[in-house]
């Protein structure tokens, strides 16, 4: 399968759109966190996980990506 430019923008997108939502939940967890509300801890390591985790494949996406846009010249 050849990349085209179509792909690019789908793959960037979707990792634009998963820095920006996690982001977003990250900072609502931690206004959280720090107006001490009361949870277990095995809600705050699953939420931070999940964090982690969608970041790094945002990463990944965005550089398939940019690898795509670059193909596609």
């Amino acid at each position: 399968m050849k990349f085209q430019r179509k792909h690019a923008v789908l793959l960037l997108a979707i990792a634009a759109w998963n820095l920006f939502s996690y982001g977003n939940f990250a900072k609502n967890l931690y206004r959280a966190h720090a107006a001490g509300e009361e949870r277990p801890t095995g809600y705050w390591v699953a939420h931070i996980t999940l964090i982690v985790v969608n970041t790094l494949i945002a990463g990944v996406l965005g550089r398939l990506g940019l690898k795509a846009w670059r193909a596609a010249r």
